[in-house]
């Protein structure tokens, strides 16, 4: 078959979504921007891709919130207080041979705000087929579920996946369904589904394990058993790829005690993001949040005794 002739499944799918739209009379709109190269480690480049962003009651994740103070807050920055419309940032690192992809996004089963990632890879040009290892967070939804495609396939076909030990074990266990909260159910179901279909392209680490040159893999459990963050560090400077350890640009920096409903243990959750911001801001570290305003890079610092997030301007 000649090269013109070839039609990937992935292709097709975009191709009748296309015909099914040509009936109908648009506007032209512009593009959105769905990636932007914010770093450059050494040699290396860093970048995030936008997979959309999710739409949660903001009771999923802060009802154990006090209540008034919440409202208070999100007002304060001028933020809804019914919902939540976090930003999916996925992390792009390229060092010239590899070409490492942290999470995998959420697909098209989760939310149809989100999902978005190979509208980004074809805005850089970026073929999945030239992805060669897709580093996992966690197995949340939005963070897993893009592993596959409409057609159950691995979007990734040539990529090396990889997972921490304690995150596969946990979801893979056929009883952690029942350890979850009616609307948390089909998050184990997913992360099952998903990991059924890579289990023979898996490779697994513990925390302290360079996965990577130049990638460390740092425990951040708490949000759930085997949350791994990643230091990228290359040609003397580095960032951290934070996954969900930190999650909101104004709640968890101004009130990390506040219990996030959507991490497994509230209290590890909170412990964890108490250290990290410690940490963050006396070490003035980069860091790239999943769940951050887009592009996610920015840094901690002190502000009173609380903390605030500083976007990054580059």
């Amino acid at each position: 078959m000649t090269d013109s002739l070839k039609l990937t499944r992935r292709a097709f799918a975009k191709g009748m979504a296309a015909f099914g739209a040509a009936g109908a009379i648009s506007p032209v709109l512009p593009l959105p921007a769905f990636a932007r190269e914010t770093l450059t480690l050494g040699e290396a480049t860093v970048e995030t891709l936008s997979d959309g962003h999710l739409v949660l009651p903001i009771d999923f994740q802060y009802g154990d919130a006090p209540k008034q103070e919440l409202e208070t807050l999100l007002k304060a920055h001028g933020l809804p207080t019914a919902t939540s419309e976090p930003d999916c940032n996925l992390t792009l690192f390229r060092d010239g041979e590899r070409t490492v992809l942290f999470d995998a996004g959420s697909g098209s089963r989760f939310m149809s705000s989100a999902g978005k990632a190979m509208d980004a890879f074809d805005e850089i040009g970026l073929d999945p087929s030239e992805v060669t290892h897709v580093v996992f967070t966690h197995a949340h939804p939005d963070h897993i579920w893009g592993i596959l495609d409409d057609f159950d396939d691995v979007v990734f076909p040539d990529a090396e996946l990889m997972i921490s030990s304690a995150e596969w074990d946990y979801w893979w266990d056929p009883a952690t369904v029942d350890t979850l909260p009616e609307a948390r159910k089909p998050f184990a179901v997913g992360a099952k589904r998903s990991l059924e279909a890579i289990e023979d392209r898996v490779t697994r680490f513990k925390p302290g394990d360079e996965i990577l040159p130049g990638v460390l893999a740092l425990d951040t459990n708490g949000h759930t058993p085997g949350h791994i963050s990643f230091e990228i560090a290359q040609g003397g400077d580095s960032v951290l790829v934070l996954g969900d350890a930190i999650t909101h640009a104004f709640i968890s920096f101004e009130h990390p005690q506040w219990p996030n409903g959507a991490d497994h243990d509230a209290e590890q959750g909170i412990a964890m993001r108490k250290l990290l911001l410690d940490k963050l801001a006396l070490e003035k570290t980069r860091i790239i949040g999943f769940h951050l305003p887009f592009p996610g890079f920015g840094r901690v610092a002190k502000s009173g005794t609380a903390y605030r997030y500083v976007a990054d301007t580059q």
